[in-house]
C-alpha cells in the first residue's frame, strides 16, 4: 500500500501545494518572506530541521493544528513542539530555571527538543492534557532558524512521520507527491535526515531522556548533566 492511500482525503476542497527549492545554507530572503506570508495566512508548511522534516503552523491557529492532527491521524494526547529561533523565544513560552538555562545554553541551536513546564503564553490545546509541559527546540538548521526568526514566533511543528511508517519522509520530490493536496507549501531543502531529534525531559529537576534521536543523549546522562 502506498503511503497516499493511508492518508485521510483534504477536508475542504482541493489544496494544491506549493514548492519552493531553498538553499540550505543561505536560503533566500524571499522565499522565506512567502513562507512566512503563507504561514500567517493560516498555511500548513513542510520544512527540514538539523534532524528530520517537519510540519509547522501557527501556535494559535486552530484550524491549522486541526489539519496537522489529520493528517498525521494524531490524538489530543500528542505533544507538538514549539521551534523556537533563539533562548529568549523559549523563555517566553517555558518555564526555565538556572540548571535548565544553563543546558539549554550549551546545547542550543541542535538536534534535541526539550520538555519544559509551560507559561500561560502557550495556547492549551498544544499542552500535554495532565502535565502542562511544551517541547521546546532551537534547530540548527539555517532554514528552520530563518522561518523562526522571521516569523518572530516558534512554529507549532510535528516530524514528518506519516501514519503506519516509521520514519520521516526525507525526499522533497516525493512529499510533493504524497502531499500536494494536503499542505500549503513544502520547502525543498535537500533531502532530509532519518532521525527525529532527541528528546530531553528538563521540567522535573534532573534530565530524562524521552527518546534517543539523532542529537547525542550522553551529556544530559550521568553525572554529565
Amino acid at each position: 500500500m502506498s503511503i497516499a492511500r493511508t492518508l485521510l482525503p483534504p477536508e475542504q476542497g482541493e489544496v494544491m501545494s506549493q514548492f519552493f527549492q531553498v538553499h540550505p545554507e543561505n536560503p533566500q530572503a524571499r522565499l522565506i518572506k512567502q513562507a512566512v506570508e503563507i504561514l500567517r495566512s493560516g498555511g500548513v508548511v513542510v520544512y527540514p530541521t538539523d534532524s528530520s522534516y517537519a510540519i509547522g503552523c501557527l501556535i494559535g491557529d486552530k484550524g491549522a493544528v486541526e489539519r496537522i492532527r489529520r493528517l498525521r491521524q494524531l490524538d489530543d494526547k500528542h505533544n507538538f513542539t514549539l521551534v523556537c529561533s533563539d533562548l529568549s523565544q523559549i523563555g517566553l513560552f517555558a518555564k526555565v530555571d538556572t540548571r535548565a538555562f544553563r543546558l539549554l545554553k550549551a546545547h542550543t541551536p541542535g538536534p534535541y527538543t526539550f520538555i519544559l513546564g509551560a507559561t500561560r503564553e502557550v495556547p492549551r490545546m498544544l499542552l500535554h492534557p495532565k502535565r502542562r509541559t511544551i517541547g521546546l527546540r532551537v534547530p540548527g538548521h539555517p532554514i528552520a532558524h530563518a522561518l523562526a526568526e522571521q516569523l518572530g514566533e516558534p512554529l507549532m511543528s510535528v516530524s514528518l512521520i506519516l501514519p503506519g511508517e516509521e520514519l520521516p519522509m526525507n525526499d522533497p520530490y516525493e512529499m510533493r507527491q504524497v502531499l500536494e493536496h494536503h499542505v500549503d507549501l513544502i520547502i525543498d531543502g535537500g533531502y532530509g535526515g532519518l532521525e527525529a531529534s532527541t528528546v530531553v525531559n528538563l521540567a522535573d529537576g534532573e534530565p530524562e531522556i524521552f527518546r534517543i534521536g539523532c542529537g547525542d543523549p550522553s551529556p544530559f546522562q550521568g553525572d554529565e548533566a
